[in-house]
């Protein structure tokens, strides 16, 4: 029951949230494959890439779930609307 009261917590969001949150996972899943490149110990690659894409992960579906179908329907038209452009 826990899990349904965070669900409706984030679905009384707005839309404009739902997105802010969505674009948060694009930086953290760059900087989870990026620091691969540095010169620093396996260990600590795993952990920061274990965090970074973690944190993208949850952004990416606390974004969709704050969206919802409808917002991501929204969504996809604006995008498809501004292609045909």
């Amino acid at each position: 029951m826990k899990l349904e009261s965070i669900k409706q917590a984030l679905n009384k969001l707005s839309f404009r949230t739902g997105v802010i949150v969505l674009v948060m996972c694009i930086p953290c899943y760059i900087i989870s494959f990026a620091q691969m490149a540095l010169p620093i110990s396996v260990e600590t690659k795993a952990v920061l890439w274990f965090i970074f894409f973690g944190l993208a992960k949850t952004f990416q579906y606390g974004g969709l779930t704050i969206l919802g179908v409808d917002g991501w329907k929204r969504l996809k038209a604006y995008f498809s609307k501004k292609q045909n452009q």
